[in-house]
């Protein structure tokens, strides 16, 4: 389903706000304070987006609402009291997923009538921005024909039963949205120092099998410092925001 119709040809001025180590729930409510007032804006005759770049500490399992997610959690509550982990439901999309430092979230609360974009157009934006900030530290970052979120290696060439096209690698970022009014929350998570061994917990995305990584694993002793991560983040950000049909039919 497309977007609604909207007058304004104006590309969303993108707000970048560094949040730091927060918990599962002080994300949730800036997501929540920052989407009531990017539909304020729309409705007032702004265009205003926000994006938050955290890392959640204490690490923290989410859940989705969908019917089977819960059955991934691996882990008993013994084991998730040992490691610090705690639980909490999400009304994001996807599956099941694993947040802890070391892991840069990015939450953008984007107006998608702005952007000119549906939802399964604002995924793939959300991919490519990823691929790009992996790219540019010389991690061949892809697509998975098969599943949503960004991967590294495996076997390009091959498909899966049932996929439309090249499956494999390993999650280096999950990703699990949520739209209301045309206007995202929720967002990505990448791997940068993440602890990987608390993946173990779950079975991430519901995707059995397949195996999570970092930038550390990829690039050993040259991963580039978290700081330096984010700001390559934030620019792929501004640089896919330029360049969404919106902004471009802006500049036209």
């Amino acid at each position: 389903m497309p977007p609604a119709t909207h007058t304004r040809a104006e590309p969303a001025r993108l707000e970048i706000v560094d949040a730091g180590r927060v918990t599962y729930d002080e994300g949730l409510a800036l997501q929540r304070d920052a989407v009531a007032g990017v539909q304020a804006a729309r409705d007032a005759g702004g265009a205003v987006g926000r994006l938050f770049l955290l890392e959640h500490d204490p690490p923290v399992i989410t859940v989705s609402r969908r019917p089977d997610a819960r059955k991934h959690l691996l882990a008993s509550p013994e084991a998730l009291a040992r490691e610090g982990v705690e639980v909490r439901r999400t009304d994001r999309g996807g599956d099941i997923t694993y947040h802890g430092p070391g892991q840069l979230v990015a939450y953008p609360i984007l107006d998608l009538n702005v952007l000119g974009l549906n939802l399964h157009g604002y995924l793939r934006f959300l991919e490519e921005v990823v691929i790009q900030t992996c790219r540019s530290f010389g991690v061949a970052a892809h697509r998975d024909a098969c599943a949503t979120g960004v991967w590294v290696g495996g076997d390009q060439t091959r498909a899966e039963p049932g996929c439309p096209g090249p499956a494999g690698g390993a999650k280096i970022c999950a990703l699990g949205v949520r739209v209301q009014r045309w206007v995202t929350s929720h967002g990505l998570a990448l791997n940068v120092t993440t602890n990987l061994d608390h993946f173990g917990l779950i079975v991430p995305c519901g995707l059995a099998g397949r195996p999570v990584t970092s930038l550390s694993r990829e690039l050993g002793g040259g991963c580039p410092p978290f700081p330096e991560v984010k700001g390559r983040l934030a620019e792929a950000f501004l640089a896919a925001i330029e360049e969404a049909p919106g902004a471009r039919g802006s500049r036209r």
